[in-house]
């Protein structure tokens, strides 16, 4: 890659990292197309754009363990099978065609964007009641979760928030904050999973030195923007992204 290729990346990830800290979410959804545009592999790029996540989601949670937004009961419950799964899903990353995995990551950026409009509609309300079996669910959950992220390079906070609200009534900021530390661990395993079959650091360095200074600062502009315009816009960027990625699988 060149110089000029690898400050775009950053510059990137610093706006991603941003809008994601203003919204409670890390967007690796939203870099995921660009890295891997110039990544040298599917596989390379996906393990690549989820420590970038991690790390992200790293600068997120230290401010929202200041702010004691984080249930450390709910985090030491998910985030076991959450290192597991992205453990895992990173190995079979770098077995799967490309045109399956790219697929596959259309279909998951594709379910991220109705999973932000869901979110945008029902943030008023209140937590269901957990049915019976809750916490093993939860745990079932942070696994699928963790191997569907390893496997396409996205820590996936997307799906796992819904999940803590409903199955385990946490409250909205601690789900937040307990979210945003339980993807650094799916991060870490997604990490370690594509390790064997490459990781670009390049890439990695450049979106880590955009995306964390740009998670701090968006942290501490958290609720100066209308959420409202704001995840309709990140729904509407993750469309246009989903298709894409879709096209990307069809031509490949």
């Amino acid at each position: 890659m060149s110089p000029l290729e690898l400050i775009g990346v950053a510059f990137w990830s610093f706006a991603v990292a941003v809008a994601g800290g203003i919204a409670g979410l890390v967007l690796g959804n939203l870099r995921l197309p660009l890295v891997l545009q110039f990544s040298s592999s599917t596989a390379a790029g996906a393990g690549a754009n989820v420590a970038i996540s991690a790390a992200s989601a790293l600068t997120a949670s230290i401010a929202h363990w200041r702010g004691g937004r984080i249930d450390w009961r709910l985090f030491w419950l998910m985030a076991p099978p959450s290192l597991v799964g992205g453990i895992l899903g990173g190995l079979i990353s770098g077995l799967l065609p490309e045109r399956l995995l790219l697929a596959t990551i259309a279909v998951v950026v594709l379910y991220g964007a109705v999973e932000i409009d869901r979110h945008r509609r029902g943030r008023s309300a209140e937590p269901q009641e957990a049915p019976a079996g809750g916490r093993s669910i939860a745990v079932g959950i942070a696994f699928a979760v963790g191997v569907l992220g390893g496997l396409v390079g996205l820590i996936l906070g997307t799906l796992r928030l819904p999940a803590m609200v409903r199955w385990l009534q946490t409250s909205p900021r601690a789900a937040v904050g307990t979210n945003a530390a339980t993807g650094v661990v799916v991060g870490i395993g997604g990490l370690i999973g594509h390790l064997a079959g490459g990781v670009d650091w390049a890439l990695l360095g450049a979106g880590c030195g955009g995306a964390v200074p740009g998670a701090y600062l968006g942290a501490r502009l958290t609720g100066r923007l209308d959420d409202d315009t704001l995840l309709r816009a990140i729904a509407a960027i993750l469309v246009v992204a989903g298709v894409s990625l879709a096209a990307q699988a069809a031509l490949a």
